[in-house]
């Protein structure tokens, strides 16, 4: 093989996975938000001096496979340790997972590299980014969608470019984020420097004169709000002798707590709600109404004899109301192209598995005088969904279990994403999680308080409603790809 062509693998195949674990350091728990912007001008390099589209398209391909094997490998625990799966066919389930992710950013690359023509720093400040944008979005809606790692979470809540979240969203911060990046890569190729420094410079400018503008206003006094963590492990949570300890242990909680609001986290009672003891639900009941409040709790609902829900449940001052989760996890709460995959409940144990959808559109639970925009664990990975209850909420909660992660880094990435649902809306978010990460966030994305994680506990917080819409709960993704589509049609008209 010519030392061309050893280089060029090397690069393709030991730099550019490197690059792709190095970013996932710029996510929770980490928050080392710069990494990104430098991974991501490294790979965009690689692919200004890629020779083909097919090369350039291999080098997004392995850039995928650092970022996601490194990012995202903590499906294995959920599909071995709690979910049954042998060992090889855990490891080959996870493994086909992430390289399937990381065909998005191999077709960011293969088709900047059709556009061999344009100027070198137009494809990098230009299209690149539009496109690893484009590539993000189209990953959150295929097959179901899986926004999960889009590298705008990285920036909430330090970053600069965290202040383009309550306009154009997580999207619209990946955007930025890649344009600082192309701007790098374009400094080291020598092409357009001076707007490149210039994009370097105004790019995060803006984003922190958008961090200071004031698109919502509190409304109401603060609440007291109680945020229970029952510690429960995974592995006895649907033990039925376990269910009764269950049960006594979020109503002690719930009686030692001392907010108006009280709320537990996803599927904190584990059984049916028609199964949960009378006296059970009267008694949560007036421990809220003792205080002038309500308690929400996450419990499963049986519907018709064909359908089950998981879903939360209002009980106290107010009337009782119910949530119920629509955008659910395939192979963890439902089975997709059925027929085909059946057999794979054969080998996942995972209870509860095939959930019923609840309604797209719901409204609002109106509680302890907020109107609380609920949704359950997976569903803040979708900031469109969340803005569905918005402006007429004026508090989000998630209620959410990711024990079946065990000691991953997923409680703390799913955190970021929920700082970054917070920003968007301009709302504070409550969050009741059976191990943690239990927290409040505020709504520039900070988190205010948070309690320890695999600990028995509850959070103690004061929480402010607000109201008002920022621009992204009035348009969604609309303006972000609107800016994609123009940037793309910038590249093809100037593209010679």
């Amino acid at each position: 093989m010519a030392a061309p062509q050893v280089q060029r693998s090397l690069l393709t195949f030991i730099l550019a996975p490197a690059l792709g674990a190095l970013a996932v350091f710029g996510f929770a728990p980490f928050y080392w938000f710069p990494l990104p912007i430098l991974a991501l001008a490294g790979l965009f390099f690689l692919w200004h001096k890629a020779t083909s589209a097919k090369q350039a398209a291999l080098e997004g391909f392995t850039f995928g496979l650092g970022f996601f094997g490194t990012g995202v490998s903590w499906i294995y625990v959920s599909l071995h340790d709690f979910g049954g799966m042998p060992l090889a066919a855990g490891v080959a389930a996870t493994s086909l997972f992430c390289a399937l992710l990381a065909l998005f950013p191999a077709l960011a690359g293969g088709l900047q590299g059709r556009f061999k023509s344009a100027p070198s720093a137009l494809r990098l400040m230009v299209l690149i980014p539009a496109l690893w944008a484009l590539s993000e979005w189209s990953r959150g809606w295929v097959l179901t969608g899986f926004p999960w790692l889009a590298v705008g979470y990285s920036q909430v809540p330090a970053s600069p470019l965290s202040g383009f979240a309550p306009l154009l969203g997580v999207y619209g911060v990946s955007l930025a984020t890649a344009i600082c990046a192309g701007a790098l890569a374009s400094l080291a190729a020598g092409k357009q420097r001076r707007r490149a420094a210039a994009a370097l410079i105004l790019v995060p400018c803006a984003g922190w004169a958008l961090s200071q503008a004031q698109w919502v206003e509190p409304v109401g006094e603060p609440v007291a709000v109680s945020l229970l963590q029952g510690n429960i492990e995974q592995d006895m949570k649907w033990r039925p002798e376990k269910a009764r300890a269950t049960l006594d242990t979020y109503a002690r909680l719930a009686a030692e707590s001392r907010g108006r609001l009280i709320i537990m986290p996803e599927t904190a009672l584990p059984m049916f709600i028609d199964d949960v003891p009378t006296l059970y639900l009267e008694q949560l009941k007036t421990v809220a109404q003792q205080r002038g409040g309500d308690v929400v709790f996450g419990v499963p609902e049986a519907g018709t004899p064909a359908e089950y829900f998981n879903s939360a449940f209002s009980l106290g001052t107010s009337p009782a109301q119910t949530y119920r989760k629509s955008h659910l996890v395939p192979f963890g709460e439902f089975l997709p192209l059925r027929p085909l995959l059946d057999w794979v409940l054969n080998i996942l144990h995972i209870p509860l598995s095939d959930f019923s959808r609840g309604a797209e559109v719901q409204q609002p639970m109106s509680v302890t005088g907020l109107k609380l925009a609920v949704d359950i664990c997976y569903e803040d990975v979708f900031g469109e969904e969340i803005i569905r209850q918005l402006p007429q909420a004026t508090m989000l909660a998630n209620l959410t279990n990711d024990a079946w992660f065990g000691h991953s880094i997923v409680p703390w990435q799913h955190l970021q994403i929920a700082q970054m649902r917070a920003l968007e809306s301009g709302r504070t978010m409550l969050r009741a999680t059976n191990t943690g990460v239990t927290a409040i966030i505020n709504p520039r994305g900070m988190v205010e308080q948070q309690a320890p994680v695999f600990t028995t506990t509850i959070l103690e917080v004061q929480a402010q409603a607000f109201q008002g819409s920022t621009p992204f709960v009035r348009f969604g993704n609309l303006p972000a790809l609107l800016l994609m589509a123009l940037l793309l049609v910038a590249t093809w008209r100037f593209r010679r």
